[in-house]
């Protein structure tokens, strides 16, 4: 009688053995088929070459990065963040990711969390750029000396 039970559980376990892929009864003892992993297909759907920006292309794309940057505005305050001095450093790397520092008028601003995703969403739009990243920064902490002349005279500073 132990024999049959024996014989149901060899037959249940090779029934279950048969539905792990890769499995066989040549490496049920657990030594591993050495098999190509399955891949994912990951498709680039940015429309951006690959390869680096000719100096042509980098000149258009930074006409284009700074006319997006100045849509942005700071809602505090009736000028864009371009021209208020926001912008650290804007740099687009050779596999065409864009990354910007940035700050903001004070720590405690109201926009903290939401304007870096505005900037983001800006500089998606570009031509020739694949990814935007957007890293905030208060050093060195924003003073009204690093506004252009332009947000000056906006806001009659000048």
């Amino acid at each position: 009688m132990d024999n049959s039970v024996t014989d149901r559980q060899r037959q249940a376990e090779a029934l279950a053995n048969a539905q792990i892929p890769g499995l066989t009864p040549e490496n049920e003892a657990g030594e591993r088929n050495i098999v190509a992993e399955s891949k994912r297909d990951v498709l680039d759907v940015s429309g951006a070459p690959v390869e680096a920006p000719t100096d042509a292309e980098l000149e258009r794309i930074t006409d284009d990065v700074i006319g997006q940057l100045k849509s942005v505005y700071d809602p505090e305050i009736p000028t864009d963040i371009y021209e208020l001095g926001l912008i650290y450093k804007v740099e687009l790397e050779d596999d065409r990711v864009l990354k910007v520092t940035m700050t903001l008028t004070a720590p405690g601003c109201p926009v903290a969390g939401e304007m870096p995703v505005w900037v983001q969403e800006a500089c998606e739009v570009v031509a020739g750029v694949r990814r935007v990243e957007v890293e905030m920064t208060f050093d060195p902490p924003w003073t009204p000396d690093r506004m252009s002349d332009e947000a000056k005279l906006e806001l009659n500073m000048l």
